[in-house]
């Protein structure tokens, strides 16, 4: 299925119509194109030049805690509101190497009717700027302002897709923060910003051998399991549930995990005897109203940030950074896609975009997931085989992952400095 000039993700059933699939997809936003697609043939060079290839995968990820100061930025009339504004902008950040893409999170606390505004400008190397883009314009609650994303700006040689920026390869970028309030209003208060660049090559590469979770017999972590499927037909207007709530169920489960699932006062309004209403909320709170999906990648670390304490969207390098993170107690939300055959033992036969929670490894490195795309709960946890699951995903996303984690259990230290 094409989504806006490029392969999205969804979520397709055998004997499904392409209108069926438009309305019911799992929308995940960010598909890599040049990294492949499900059903394209298999990379056809030779095993030791894929691995090569691998070994070129260059991901950054740049953090401002804090940012400021924020400056005067004038009024504005947005949503039938009009507004005062203060801006932040981030110093010039050079990565080192020329990237093609970049994802942007963060989080914010957005009192009342105020609002932010994510943008990024990027650089050259022989210093030609391009014009600001914005990513997001972005609200915790959707009562007063709908968060949405900012729309394709394909322009200068960059575009946006949805929560992507892409570029064909800049050197340096800044981000700008604006946030917007009504006067005598509380205004905006924004914790910590990320940035990943990153600049993949085609290939997937050789499988990464087991890892620090996969030693001494193996580790699982204590996630609980949700299906999104038994959401199936809720809240057309937040995706209509079932098929198009992988990420919001895959982030709520995470939530669960650390204890910090959305309130019962979050959910008062979906109906008694709901099952896991918290998923939901979730997906209501993660909805973006331009994509018209809840799969919007920072919308969804957004709102898990505001409630664990930090979560951000960034690339793993393989499976050996996702066994650093379960080893230290995080479970990272993954995006995959794969075609009929290619995944042993899914729930479903294949899938153009799905999100699923890494939740431990076994001792042989095969990986212990939570896939929400069960009928149930009781068909969540499920092992798929270590080759097959990192092929998907690389090829898939990149190796995109949701890090989401509390203050007890901090980051490891990173060996390839994507987190």
């Amino acid at each position: 299925m094409t989504y806006r000039g490029t392969v999205r993700r969804s979520f397709p059933h055998p004997a499904v119509s392409l209108a069926a699939l438009a309305a019911a997809a799992c929308l995940v936003a960010g598909v890599l194109v040049a990294v492949g697609r499900p059903g394209a043939p298999a990379d056809a060079r030779p095993e030791a030049a894929a691995a090569a290839a691998v070994s070129d995968r260059q991901v950054d990820l740049e953090r401002f805690t804090a940012p400021g100061p924020w400056k005067a930025g004038g009024t504005r009339t947005k949503f039938g509101r009009k507004y005062d504004v203060v801006r932040w902008k981030s110093r010039w950040v050079t990565p080192g190497f020329d990237f093609t893409e970049l994802i942007a999170s963060w989080s914010a606390r957005t009192p009342g009717t105020s609002w932010i505004e994510v943008q990024v400008r990027g650089r050259s190397a022989a210093g030609a700027r391009t014009s600001w883009d914005t990513l997001a314009r972005w609200a915790a609650k959707d009562k007063k302002i709908e968060r949405r994303s900012g729309g394709a700006q394909a322009d200068d040689g960059t575009r946006v897709a949805t929560d992507t920026w892409r570029t064909a390869g800049l050197a340096s970028y800044k981000i700008r923060i604006r946030a917007h309030h009504q006067r005598g209003r509380k205004v905006p208060k924004v914790a910590f910003a990320t940035a990943m660049t990153s600049r993949l090559p085609a290939g997937v590469g050789a499988v990464s051998a087991p890892g620090v979770a996969s030693a001494a017999g193996g580790l699982e972590l204590a996630v609980p399991r949700y299906s999104q499927m038994v959401h199936a037909g809720h809240y057309p207007q937040w995706g209509g549930g079932g098929e198009a709530w992988c990420s919001p169920t895959s982030t709520a489960m995470v939530l669960g995990y650390y204890g910090r699932l959305p309130g019962p006062g979050s959910y008062s309004w979906v109906p008694a005897g709901h099952p896991d209403p918290w998923v939901d909320a979730t997906a209501r709170a993660t909805y973006d109203h331009a994509y018209k999906g809840t799969g919007n990648w920072p919308f969804n670390t957004a709102f898990a940030a505001k409630r664990v304490g930090e979560a951000f969207v960034t690339r793993l390098r393989d499976l050996t950074d996702a066994e650093l993170l379960v080893r230290a107690g995080i479970p990272p939300v993954v995006s995959i896609a794969f075609a009929r055959g290619e995944l042993t033992g899914a729930p479903i036969s294949s899938s153009n975009g799905h999100l699923l929670v890494i939740v431990g490894f076994t001792a042989t490195g095969d990986v212990i997931v939570n896939d929400p795309a069960a009928a149930g709960a009781a068909g969540v946890r499920r092992v798929y085989p270590r080759a097959q699951l990192e092929k998907i995903w690389l090829r898939a996303s990149g190796g995109m992952a949701y890090v989401i984690h509390d203050a007890a259990h901090p980051l490891p230290p990173s060996p390839g400095g994507n987190w």
